[in-house]
């Protein structure tokens, strides 16, 4: 027998262009996958409302500290309300040019006594004010509360 004088060879190397498009299409399947499992969005909200529960307690502690270094006596101006229900209730920024119809509690951060500042909503929607909002009970019982929270949670605490 004769040897060919020509020999075709098939080379294969690469890949061809549909194994391409499959491995990419597996790829976008499985990221697509993981960001619903992650849920960014969820997981801000709940970052920020985590900060709102710190706040509100900062909040409330350093009402209870200005209580108790004044003889049970709380910083003027807190409404006799339901905490959320009326702007008039929001604490104003510490650093707000003016403190009209929100609650001014700058006795809390005179001197860096009991604040270095007023806490503000992560949001930073509010203008003036702080974005949190306090009230007292007719029993002097003080609630903080974040109208703003997130994902339908209720934010507040009282003491």
């Amino acid at each position: 027998m004769e040897k060919p004088i020509f020999s075709i060879k098939k080379i294969n190397s690469g890949f061809t262009l549909l194994e391409m498009l499959l491995v990419v299409a597996a790829i976008a399947i499985l990221a697509g996958i993981v960001i619903v499992a992650l849920n960014p969005y969820k997981q801000l909200g709940d970052t920020k409302n985590a900060q709102r529960y710190a706040d509100v307690n900062t909040i409330l502690n350093a009402v209870y500290q200005y209580s108790i270094d004044n003889d049970g006596a709380l910083p003027g101006g807190i409404p006799i309300t339901s905490c959320g229900t009326f702007s008039t209730n929001e604490i104003c920024n510490t650093d707000a040019n003016s403190c009209d119809n929100l609650v001014n509690l700058s006795e809390l951060t005179l001197e860096e006594k009991y604040l270095i500042e007023i806490p503000r909503d992560p949001t930073g929607s509010s203008t003036n004010g702080s974005g949190y909002h306090i009230s007292q009970t007719s029993h002097d019982r003080i609630t903080v509360c974040a109208p703003d929270a997130e994902q339908g949670e209720t934010i507040e605490g009282s003491r």
